[in-house]
C-alpha cells in the first residue's frame, strides 16, 4: 500500500474498536502476573522476561510461517527488514526490560499509568515525523484521558513517595513509554506495507533475539535452572499477556490506524487498577475514581459514532 492508503485509514469501525479493546485488557493483565512472579519466586526481571519469550516465540515462528505462504505475498525489503527489526527492539526488547525491572520498585497501577503517557508520544510522532493529522475528536479522548490518568497518577504519588526506589521505578516506566511509543508510531506506518500478522511475528521474533542474547552475555545461567516456580507464570505472560494481544493490537492498527489504537488502549489503566486491587490487594482511592471515570468517558468518545460502522 502506499502511504495515502495508512492515511486514509483512520475510521473507527465496530470490529476494529472490540479487538483493540480486548487486545489493550489482555496487555494490561501483563502487570498484574509479573507482580505475582516476584511476590511468589526469587526471578529477576532479565530472567522472567527471557522465559517469557521463550514460551512466545514457537507461536510467533508458526505465525511467521503461515503469514509468508502464498503466491500473493509481497517479499520484504530489506529496508522493511530493518524497520521490523528496530521497531522490535524497541517496542518489545527495550520496553518490556525496562517495564519488567520498573515493576520491581512501583504498583502495577502506577505502572499502568505511567505507561500510558505513550499514546500522547505516539500521536506527536504521528503528527510531526510522518503528517498524520490529529483530529478534534482524538484531541478530545487524549484531553479526557490524560486528565483522568493524570489525577490517579497524583493520588497514587501520595501512596508510594516513601518507597526509596519510587523515582528510578517511575524513570524506567517513563522510558518504557518512550520506546513503546516509536514502535506504536512506526509500526503503523509499515503494517499496511508487509501485513499485520507477518509484522507482528517478525517484529516479536527480533526482540526475543534481543533479549535472549542480553540473557546469554548477562551469564545468570542459574537463574534459569533454579527458577522452575517461574515457568507457569512465564506460560500465563507468552499467552495471555504477550501473543493474544499484540495479534490482536496489530490487527486493530490495521483496521483503525495507530492514533485511534493509543487512544482505545487508555482503557488499560483502568483494567489494570481493578485487577491490582482484587488480585494483589492495592488501595483504591478517590483520585483513581475520578481518573478512572474521565479514562472510560474519552475510550467511549473515540468509538461512540456507530452510524460509521462499515462492517
Amino acid at each position: 500500500m502506499c502511504m495515502n492508503a495508512v492515511k486514509k485509514n483512520t475510521n473507527i469501525t465496530l470490529a476494529g474498536f472490540l479487538i483493540t479493546f480486548l487486545g489493550a485488557v489482555l496487555f494490561s493483565t501483563k502487570a498484574i502476573i509479573v507482580k505475582l512472579a516476584f511476590a511468589g519466586t526469587s526471578v529477576d526481571a532479565l530472567t522472567l522476561l527471557t522465559i517469557r519469550m521463550i514460551f512466545s516465540c514457537p507461536f510467533y515462528l508458526v505465525a511467521a510461517w503461515l503469514a509468508s505462504r502464498g503466491d500473493d505475498v509481497k517479499p520484504i525489503t530489506q529496508k522493511q527488514w530493518w524497520y521490523i527489526i528496530i521497531l522490535g527492539i524497541f517496542g518489545y526488547y527495550l520496553s518490556s526490560l525496562f517495564d519488567f525491572v520498573g515493576l520491581q520498585y512501583v504498583s502495577a497501577g502506577l505502572e499502568r499509568l505511567i505507561l500510558f503517557l505513550y499514546p500522547t508520544f505516539a500521536v506527536l510522532i504521528n503528527a510531526f515525523a510522518f503528517r498524520q493529522g490529529v483530529s478534534r475528536q482524538q484531541v478530545w479522548a487524549l484531553v479526557l484521558t490524560y486528565t483522568g490518568i493524570g489525577l490517579a497518577f497524583f493520588g497514587e504519588l501520595q501512596l508510594d513517595i516513601e518507597n526509596p526506589h519510587f523515582y528510578f521505578g517511575s524513570f524506567l516506566i517513563f522510558l518504557c513509554a518512550i520506546t513503546y511509543s516509536v514502535y506504536i508510531a512506526g509500526s503503523g506506518e509499515v503494517i499496511p506495507k508487509v501485513g499485520a500478522t507477518r509484522f507482528t511475528a517478525y517484529a516479536m521474533l527480533a526482540a526475543a533475539g534481543g533479549i535472549f542474547i542480553h540473557f546469554i552475555v548477562a551469564g545468570n545461567y542459574a537463574a534459569l535452572k533454579n527458577s522452575s516456580g517461574t515457568w507457569g507464570y512465564g506460560v500465563l505472560l507468552a499467552i495471555i499477556a504477550t501473543v493474544i494481544p499484540s495479534f490482536l493490537i496489530s490487527n486493530g492498527m490495521k483496521r483503525i490506524g495507530s492514533n485511534n489504537v493509543a487512544i482505545i488502549s487508555s482503557i488499560g489503566p483502568v483494567s489494570t487498577i481493578m485487577q491490582a486491587h482484587w488480585i494483589l490487594g492495592e488501595k483504591i482511592f478517590f483520585e483513581q475514581i475520578v481518573g478512572t471515570v474521565l479514562v472510560v468517558i474519552g475510550v467511549l468518545l473515540i468509538g461512540w459514532k456507530k452510524s460509521k460502522v462499515n462492517e
